[in-house]
C-alpha cells in the first residue's frame, strides 16, 4: 500500500503539480496586472469565463482553437519524448494546410464526402510529415541539430508556399487559393444551434481520435517504447539494440504529420481554402502546450483547451483590460511550468546549496591559511 501511495505521489509531483502551480502563479500575476489597470480581478475573470465557457459561441471558438493547438502540441510532445526539440511545427502546419487544399482542389466535386475528407487528411499529414522528415534525416545521417534545421525549415516552407500561392494558385487580388471542390468538413453549428457563427468543425473528432491513438502508440507498442527509451538515454537504447537514427527519423516525420493534421481545421473546416499566414503562431504556441501538458497526449489536449481559453478570453476582456495581458499570462505559465518541474527544482536547490557552501574569499590584505 505504501509503495502504491509513493508511486501515486511521485506521479502527482511530476505530472500534475507543475501545471497546477503554473496556473496558480498565472492567476496571481494576472490579478496584479488587472489591478494595475484599475479593474477588479474578479470582474475580469468572470467576463473571461462568460466569453468562453459561458456561452455557446465562445465555447465553440475555444474548441476550434484548441483543435489546432492540440495538433501542434502533440507534434512537439512526440519529438520531446524522443529527445528532440521540434520548433518546426509552424511550417509543418502550413504545409499540411496546403496539402489538404491541393487535394481538395484536385478531387472532383462529386467525390463522396467520406472519401474526400480521408484523402485530404492523408494529404495534410503526408505534407507535414515530408517537412518533418527533412530534419529527421539530417539529424540521423549527418548529426545536424534539429533545432537549427527546424527553425530554418519554417522560413523555407512558408516562403515557398507563399511563392507558389502568389504565382500559381491565388485568386486575383487575394493571398489565398481557390475554394476547394471536395473534402470540406461540416461545422459543429450545423448540429448544435448554440454554436452558430463559430468556426468549430468536426475536425475535432479526428484530432481526438489521433490523440488517443498516439497515447496507445507511445505506451502500448514496442515502437513507442523504443522512442521513449531513446529520449531518456540514446546510448543505452543503442546498446540494447535500438536503431537510434531510425527512431529519430520516424519521430520527426510523425511529429510533422501531427502538425500537418492541424491544417485541415482551418482549410477544410473553416475557410475552405489555403490562405497565407493562417497558422498565426499556432506552431510556436504548440511548444508551450507540450510543456504544460508534460508531453502526454491527454495533458496536451487539456493544455490546448487552457491556452485556447486564454486566447479567446483575451477578446472577451478587451473592453476592460488590454488583450495583451493574455499573452503575458501565457509566458508566465511557461516559466512557471519550467520552474515547477521536479527535476528543475532539484537543480535549483542543488545550485543554491553550492553557492551557500562556497567559502568566502579572504579579506583584503590578509593571507590565506
Amino acid at each position: 500500500m505504501s509503495e502504491a501511495r509513493g508511486r501515486l505521489r511521485a506521479t502527482f509531483e511530476e505530472a500534475v503539480l507543475p501545471p497546477l502551480v503554473a496556473v496558480v502563479v498565472a492567476l496571481v500575476a494576472g490579478d496584479l496586472l488587472i489591478l494595475a489597470y484599475g479593474q477588479a480581478p474578479g470582474a475580469v475573470w468572470r467576463m473571461l469565463l462568460e466569453g468562453t465557457w459561458g456561452n455557446g459561441y465562445g465555447f465553440a471558438q475555444v474548441l476550434y482553437k484548441a483543435t489546432t493547438l492540440t495538433c501542434t502540441g502533440l507534434s512537439v510532445a512526440l519529438a520531446l519524448r524522443a529527445g528532440l526539440f521540434n520548433i518546426g511545427a509552424e511550417g509543418q502546419l502550413a504545409a499540411g494546410g496546403f496539402g489538404a487544399a491541393l487535394a481538395g482542389l484536385a478531387l472532383p466535386s462529386g467525390t463522396p464526402a467520406w472519401l474526400a475528407v480521408s484523402v485530404c487528411v492523408l494529404a495534410a499529414m503526408a505534407a507535414g510529415g515530408a517537412v518533418g522528415a527533412v530534419p529527421g534525416v539530417l539529424r540521423a545521417k549527418f548529426g545536424a541539430h534539429e533545432v537549427i534545421v527546424t527553425i530554418m525549415m519554417n522560413f523555407v516552407v512558408l516562403a515557398l508556399l507563399n511563392y507558389v500561392v502568389a504565382s500559381k494558385l491565388h485568386v486575383p487580388e487575394t493571398l489565398h487559393t481557390s475554394t476547394v471542390r471536395a473534402g470540406t468538413v461540416p461545422r459543429l453549428a450545423d448540429t448544435v444551434a448554440a454554436f452558430h457563427g463559430s468556426a468549430a468543425n468536426w475536425t475535432i473528432v479526428i484530432v481526438a481520435a489521433v490523440t488517443v491513438a498516439l497515447g496507445w502508440f507511445l505506451f502500448r507498442t514496442k515502437a513507442g517504447y523504443e522512442l521513449r527509451a531513446v529520449g531518456l538515454q540514446p546510448m543505452a537504447a543503442e546498446y540494447a539494440g535500438v536503431r537510434v537514427g531510425a527512431v529519430w527519423r520516424r519521430a520527426l516525420t510523425l511529429a510533422g504529420a501531427l502538425a500537418g493534421l492541424g491544417g485541415i481545421n482551418f482549410v477544410l473546416g473553416y475557410k475552405g481554402y489555403y490562405e497565407e499566414g493562417f497558422t498565426g503562431g499556432a506552431g510556436f504556441l504548440g511548444i508551450a502546450v507540450a510543456l504544460v501538458g508534460r508531453n502526454h497526449p491527454l495533458g496536451v489536449a487539456l493544455a490546448a483547451l487552457f491556452f485556447a481559453t486564454l486566447s479567446q478570453g483575451g477578446l472577451a476582456i478587451n473592453a476592460m483590460v488590454p488583450k495583451q495581458i493574455v499573452e503575458v499570462l501565457q509566458g508566465i505559465v511557461i516559466l512557471a511550468v519550467a520552474t515547477a518541474v521536479p527535476e528543475v527544482r532539484r537543480l535549483l536547490v542543488s545550485a543554491a546549496a553550492r553557492v551557500v557552501a562556497r567559502p568566502a574569499p579572504p579579506a583584503a590584505g590578509g593571507s590565506a591559511a
